[in-house]
């Protein structure tokens, strides 16, 4: 651990990076809306989300997560909410729909410190084709 303190700002940087080029690429397609960084705020960006509106996108997010596994692209969906968990289904739940609905909608895009440039154009290029398609 201690020797990952030594690499932590180009770690974060890098992933930092990352986000910014999804952002830069694909903010502006119909239906997906990145979370800024509120001010006075710093974000490891640790991972980039995406969250998806299927009816402006032409692509939900289990579509879009299998086109992209097609390419060998990992990606996964942001996490379940813990009332939704098989192991809780008997348990009462107090609460809105916040967490489901961004469960829903949410994709966690490829993140990783170590993603080239070619990395992340290839996953920016498999969205583009595949939104509103």
């Amino acid at each position: 651990g201690r020797g990952q303190m030594l690499v932590l700002d180009d770690r974060v940087a890098a992933r930092r990076k990352n986000y910014d080029f999804y952002v830069k690429e694909l903010g502006d397609l119909p239906g997906f809306l990145f979370v800024s960084e509120p001010e006075g705020f710093f974000s490891n960006r640790w991972l980039s989300t995406v969250l998806i509106d299927e009816e402006r996108a032409g692509i939900n997010t289990t579509q879009l997560r299998e086109a992209l596994e097609k390419e060998n692209i990992e990606t996964r969906p942001l996490w379940k909410p813990m009332h939704l968990q098989p192991i809780f289904e008997n348990t009462p739940y107090y609460g809105g729909t916040v967490a489901e609905e961004l469960f829903n909608t949410g994709l966690c895009l490829p993140s990783g410190s170590n993603l080239t440039q070619e990395d992340l154009e290839r996953v920016v290029d498999t969205i583009k084709e595949n939104v509103n398609a």
